[in-house]
């Protein structure tokens, strides 16, 4: 069940959030007395409530806003059990101080913001001596493996135990939670209205990722890559396995670059099934595939990593097909017959993993490239690899191109009024392809249909690319056109500036 906190200044406004969300679909709201400036009236906002409640009065100690006196908190907390609410948090320190009393449920609760320390199964152990009907455990992650630690204590606990880690590394587990036995996860409000470290909304929670339809039987994928604030991955993978049926979520781990190897050992414990892989992994994500295809061995890259039927990691590219698909549509060709690219010369922007894939595409489909790199060491180290030319990042104008590639983040939101391409460089009738798909439409595009050239969009390159890992992670056909549609809508002008 999802649980959602409010914390407002005034009762009106906690007691109009409270009904909004009911009206939203909430089952259970936990009302955070702290917040308000006045004493609390507990009896104001509890009669007539519209769903369950939790009742919490978090110390400033546990980073909470409480004003007031160890002993008036505590006594509004045994008001709140006799006035019969539904649960109650108590931290584990002062728990066994309030006694259980009528159908009040207690959640006793321990928060560390600082880590998630070693002795979890001992603090645990405490917690359980304390008449709990729900443990709540919340740790901050300082690395991916602290939420294997936690996940791992909810799936082995006798008693119902809430437990996830706060922070980027540890938002994962919030989700997953769900699927290892945990009674309860926690969420806001809205998203701008974070009540703790990594904490998601309750739309995001209900909708994207579905939590209440996680179970024990639930798949799980991911995306690995840092950062992975703003990527998309999951709102078009979960839309896809809504779509179709599917019991399974796709949630985002963030991963540091010097964390990866380690991180995928310990996530063994969690018989996850697939990886979308972006910055900075694609490389060094390779030495934990034992299988790769011919794509990845041309590249030297990995977008993708699945399980097959054996059990066993296989590592492919689906960025390489993707882009030559994209590149064909936007020359009016076929992509499911052939490849249009055999003597066409190809400037391509970038040296990067995108840029990997693409030029190892181009090349071996008979396209002439040149790259043109911001760090020309890297754009020479590619091109040796490649078997292609390379020339200076100030020359780029000067090339004569059939097609350009623009595979840098140059003119990606929020800077959507910057372009990697002096719109005077380019010619009527070329092919200009930008791999950036938030804007869909980038200035660098803006200005290739003014000087009328074709144009194709990065998003054509991401669903395509996110289609053939879904087949991969799924065994079924993608639901392609829903997935743009609900990409489309997620970039819409609209969305992107309320």
């Amino acid at each position: 069940m999802i649980c959602v906190s409010i914390g407002r200044t005034r009762h009106k406004m906690m007691i109009l959030e409270h009904q909004n969300l009911a009206q939203r679909g909430a089952e259970l709201v936990e009302l955070r007395l702290d917040y308000l400036s006045h004493l609390p009236d507990l009896a104001r906002l509890i009669k007539d409530r519209p769903t369950p409640v939790i009742v919490t009065i978090r110390r400033g100690e546990d980073k909470g806003r409480w004003r007031g006196d160890e002993q008036q908190r505590q006594t509004l907390l045994r008001q709140a059990i006799v006035q019969g609410v539904e649960y109650v948090d108590l931290e584990m320190d002062v728990a066994a101080q309030i006694r259980r009393y009528g159908p009040t449920k207690r959640i006793i609760s321990y928060h560390n913001f600082n880590e998630t320390p070693p002795d979890l199964a001992e603090i645990h152990a405490q917690m359980a001596k304390l008449d709990p009907d729900i443990i709540k455990i919340v740790t901050m992650a300082n690395a991916p493996c602290d939420m294997v630690r936690m996940l791992k204590l909810v799936k082995q606990s006798s008693i119902p135990t809430a437990g996830f880690c706060m922070g980027e590394l540890g938002m994962a587990s919030r989700v997953l939670c769900g699927k290892y036995g945990s009674p309860l996860t926690y969420s806001t409000f809205s998203k701008d209205r974070e009540l703790a470290p990594g904490q998601l909304s309750f739309d995001e929670m209900k909708d994207l990722y579905r939590y209440d339809k996680i179970n024990a039987d639930t798949q799980v994928f991911g995306v690995l890559g840092d950062p992975l604030a703003h990527s998309l991955s999951p709102l078009i993978h979960n839309s896809a396995f809504e779509h179709l049926g599917l019991n399974a979520v796709y949630v985002p781990f963030r991963v540091p670059k010097d964390k990866l190897q380690t991180t995928l050992r310990e996530f063994e414990s969690l018989d996850i099934r697939g990886f979308s892989v972006t910055i900075p992994h694609k490389e060094e994500v390779l030495q934990t595939a034992p299988i790769v295809d011919e794509s990845v061995q041309s590249i030297g890259a990995a977008n993708t990593l699945w399980r097959d039927a054996g059990g066993d990691w296989r590592a492919t590219n689906t960025d390489y097909l993707a882009a030559l698909e994209s590149m064909s549509l936007g020359l009016g060709e076929d992509p499911d017959h052939h490849f249009v690219l055999a003597g066409r010369k190809v400037l391509m922007l970038g040296a990067g993993g995108v840029a990997k894939a693409i030029g190892a595409g181009v090349v071996k489909n008979g396209g002439i490239l040149v790259i043109a790199s911001r760090s020309h060491s890297r754009a020479k180290e590619l091109a040796e690899r490649l078997g292609c030319q390379h020339i200076l990042w100030e020359n780029r104008g000067a090339q004569y191109a059939d097609i350009l590639v623009n595979c840098t983040p140059v003119g990606m939101h929020p800077n959507v009024e910057e372009t990697p391409f002096a719109d005077n460089w380019m010619r009527e009738g070329m092919l200009v392809f930008d791999t950036i798909y938030n804007p869909e439409n980038t200035m660098l595009l803006k200005q290739a249909k003014q000087r009328d050239c074709r144009t194709v969009s990065g998003m054509e390159m991401f669903i395509r690319q996110a289609a053939a890992q879904f087949v991969l992670f799924t065994g079924q056909p993608a639901p392609i056109e829903h997935m743009r549609e609900v990409l489309r809508r997620e970039l819409s002008p609209v969305k992107l500036n309320p």
